[in-house]
């Protein structure tokens, strides 16, 4: 390739201190992720009519074992792996170390939250799943919990902004590094999207369940969880694009084609933060003319995914064809698959494209009207969050843990054959569930101990439980891996953030530079927001305001 390649400023090591509490917060996730993938096991037999919930020491329920399943890995475990990798990965892209007291605050606001949840959980207080809204209620701790797991992030945001602003100080007319600019603009897209669970908690729920309110509004309470219930799988899903743009073209010797592009792609994510009403198809009260708005949203938050295949795909190819390959897909083949960092990662990427296919599905009002509430959505989310997102956590973790320990992966082989076998394990899972979900098997329901199951459940309940017990046992693999990596692994230098380098550099003026005006793209955000979201909050003012809500077909 003639085109010059561009590499980013060279890597910045953090002080021991800051690196340490960033090891904790990883650490402390994948320990989250250990025990809620306990619980999962129990959630893939109950599908097959096998309840094993009754075998968990202190768990009384199968809804309390779903609550801390869900809540433990899409609420916490994502926080945790958020607030310690983007934190490192904001310091790499700007070559100078964080403020270390916040990046402390935010450990001990994830700390204690997640205490005082799991309190509420393991006590059979909160069995409340993780669409936690009105009018199920638990414990006061729980949602205060949850507050404080919210509160961390805006604290990690705030040390990005504050780390930013220095960096600027020091680099005035230059471009922000691309590392760092999607590190901040994942944090700024979470600002804006959990205001809608923080204005739930703290004002609705919480007073609510400490008997200060006599009630509260469920459909305003589910709106308000959705507002953040949707962006927050790109809260899930950006951490592991910054991998997936930013090191996989390095580990797998390829290069990043366009700098450009990988900033619009970020830019779109925090623009279209108000989708989540797409989850509200089915809900009286809320007017069509919103439900079709959020629906062009949706399907418009499609194409930085679609943007982000291609680069990423491109990436690989270039990989590819430096090793060799020559023929039209035989690059795919020629990528170094003996990486488990990166093979973890590429078979999250396929797992991710079934999953946006799905997902497309779900945004369409009327297949939306056929899956709702079905084991469809699992299925679906399963492939997004349960293997994108966590196989990705995987994957970054393979060179990750060696690089916060200075030790070696203990078996990269085994790495390897682990992500091949969660991969297999979540195709059976999900299709099961997909199957069964389109002939009406219901989510969120004890099928193992219900009266009815259809005779169209049986092969699906089954293939549930089968790929479940397969994605179980790959996870006990990569626990093995990890462990053995922290106690047996061998001493090894402290090596850099692997960061990719760009057959595009980044242009210093015109159009392309303004993309790093990152107030501007927030205003935008907030603005959409405020027009799709607007006419439905303004009903619920105080009617003495005697403003009139905008009326929708």
């Amino acid at each position: 390739m003639s085109t010059p390649i561009v590499a980013e400023s060279k890597g910045f090591e953090l002080p021991r201190e800051q690196l340490a509490v960033i090891r904790w917060n990883i650490i402390f996730g994948f320990a989250i992720f250990a025990i809620g993938v306990l619980f999962g096991l129990d959630q893939a037999f109950n599908y097959a009519k096998v309840d094993l919930i009754k075998d968990y020491p202190g768990i009384h329920s199968y809804y309390q074992g779903l609550t801390l399943h869900g809540v433990l890995n899409a609420l916490v475990l994502t926080t945790a792996f958020a607030n310690g990798f983007v934190a490192l990965t904001t310091a790499r892209g700007l070559g100078r170390k964080l403020n270390g007291a916040l990046l402390r605050i935010a450990f001990w606001l994830l700390l204690i939250g997640s205490l005082l949840a799991a309190f509420a959980m393991l006590t059979g207080q909160a069995s409340v799943l993780y669409t936690f809204y009105a009018p199920l209620q638990a414990h006061w701790t729980f949602y205060l919990g949850l507050a404080l797991v919210v509160i961390s992030t805006w604290v990690t945001s705030a040390n990005q902004i504050v780390t930013l602003r220095n960096w600027r100080r020091e680099h005035r007319g230059e471009r922000i590094p691309l590392m760092a600019f999607m590190s901040v603009a994942t944090y700024l897209m979470w600002d804006i999207a959990s205001a809608g669970i923080a204005i739930e908690v703290v004002f609705l729920l919480l007073p609510w369940s400490l008997g200060l309110t006599a009630g509260t509004d469920p459909l305003l309470t589910r709106t308000l969880f959705w507002f953040t219930g949707h962006p927050i799988v790109y809260f899930w899903l950006l951490p592991i694009y910054i991998s997936w743009y930013g090191m996989i073209p390095k580990q797998a010797g390829g290069a990043l084609f366009s700098d450009t592009l990988t900033r619009i792609a970020f830019v779109m994510f925090i623009l279209l933060v108000p989708v989540g009403f797409h989850h509200q198809f089915t809900d009286p009260g809320i007017p069509v003319g919103l439900k079709y708005a959020s629906a062009v949203l949706t399907f418009g938050i499609f194409f930085p995914s679609l943007m982000t295949a291609f680069a990423v795909m491109y990436a690989l190819e270039i990989a590819g064809r430096r090793a060799g390959a020559k023929g039209l897909v035989s690059w795919f083949f020629r990528i170094p698959w003996n990486n488990p960092s990166l093979s973890a990662q590429v078979l999250a990427m396929l797992a991710f494209f079934l999953g946006g296919i799905s997902g497309l599905m779900n945004a369409s009002f009327s297949m939306n009207l056929r899956v709702h509430n079905t084991a469809f959505i699992p299925g679906h989310f399963h492939l997004t969050l349960g293997t994108a997102v966590a196989l990705s956590y995987m994957g970054i973790a393979y060179w990750l843990i060696p690089y916060l320990y200075g030790r070696s992966l203990w078996s990269p082989r085994l790495g390897v054959i682990q992500s091949f076998v969660y991969f297999g394990g979540v195709l059976i899972f999900s299709r099961g569930m997909m199957m069964g979900g389109m002939e009406g098997m219901p989510r969120r329901t004890q099928l193992a101990l219900a009266s009815y199951n259809l005779p169209a459940w049986h092969i699906p309940g089954i293939m549930a439980a089968i790929g479940g017990t397969i994605m179980f046992v790959s996870v006990a693999l990569f626990f093995v891996n990890l462990v053995m990596t922290v106690a047996a692994g061998e001493e090894a230098a402290q090596g850099d953030v692997p960061f990719t380098e760009t057959v595009q550099p980044p242009a210093q003026t015109g159009w392309e530079a303004k993309l790093d005006a990152l107030r501007y793209w927030v205003v935008a955000s907030v603005a959409l927001s405020l027009i799709v979201y607007g006419p439905f909050l303004i009903a619920y003012l105080p009617p003495h305001l005697n403003i009139r809500p905008l009326q929708f077909p």
